[in-house]
């Protein structure tokens, strides 16, 4: 009898919070897979999305609500709905929530108020000298640091600490270059890398080969050669702009 009331209770508090959304979509369990758990929560969502579950219009649930449907943090939750707003499904308004706007992804996504585009037009003219001269005047304890954030990479296995040691590397780079600009520019855009890392990673699974390119990078700013560590950049960088235009083909064709 008890075990009826709690399940009623339960089938009855779903169905209060997840009223306003599609039934199909509040009563069907989550797709389980063998990824982050970021990646599994944009993936359902997105599915859910794009297959009409939860129509354009739909006021998504709270970040505490859909944390307790997926099993998962709320920390999980933002970054996968930031997933989402970047791909151009969603977007949040603050003090009233997070809405579905689109049930096809956006050509060129954004990544903090920039386009992917943007991004891969401005970095070459940035980092690719920062990284060359970085070889040139970079102190022994800013290599220090370099060479410590490719090894917490390389043994980092949370995306989301992940991409911030890379948006913390590809700036430690810029301060290393004696630049002050290049350190104000990369550290104006230091979160929007971040968000184009992760997704990069969770669609293309770009983290094992993005670590043997930083690696690179710090091991020719090493040995002092600016052509070689702006090279090593520049190649990184390209692989970057290939990736992005594979997942996007849209989004590499700017007028």
């Amino acid at each position: 009898m008890r075990h009826d009331v709690g399940l009623t209770l339960v089938r009855t508090f779903r169905h209060s919070v997840f009223m306003n959304l599609s039934d199909s979509w509040a009563d069907r369990q989550p797709t389980a897979s063998r990824v982050g758990a970021a990646e599994a929560v944009l993936a359902d969502l997105r599915a859910a999305i794009q297959s009409g579950e939860l129509p354009v219009g739909t006021k998504l649930p709270a970040e505490a609500t859909l944390a307790a449907r997926y099993g998962v943090s709320r920390s999980v939750v933002r970054e996968s709905l930031r997933s989402t707003t970047a791909l151009g499904f969603t977007e949040t308004h603050t003090g009233k929530g997070t809405f579905v706007i689109s049930d096809k992804p956006r050509a060129d996504p954004m990544f903090g108020g920039y386009s992917s585009a943007a991004l891969r037009e401005a970095r070459p003219h940035i980092e690719v000298p920062a990284a060359g001269l970085a070889a040139l005047r970079r102190t022994d304890e800013q290599l220090a640091t370099l060479r410590r954030l490719v090894d917490e990479m390389d043994a980092e296995a949370d995306p989301a600490t992940w991409v911030q040691l890379d948006g913390s590397f590809h700036l430690a780079i810029a301060q290393a270059s004696g630049n002050g600009v290049f350190a104000a520019m990369v550290g104006e855009i230091r979160d929007a890398l971040a968000a184009q890392s992760k997704l990069l990673n969770e669609r293309s699974h770009r983290q094992q080969a993005s670590g043997a390119e930083h690696r690179a990078i710090v091991d020719a700013i090493t040995a002092g050669s600016y052509d070689a560590a702006a090279r090593a950049m520049s190649d990184h960088l390209r692989i970057v702009e290939d990736t992005v235009v594979a997942l996007f083909p849209d989004a590499g064709t700017r007028t």
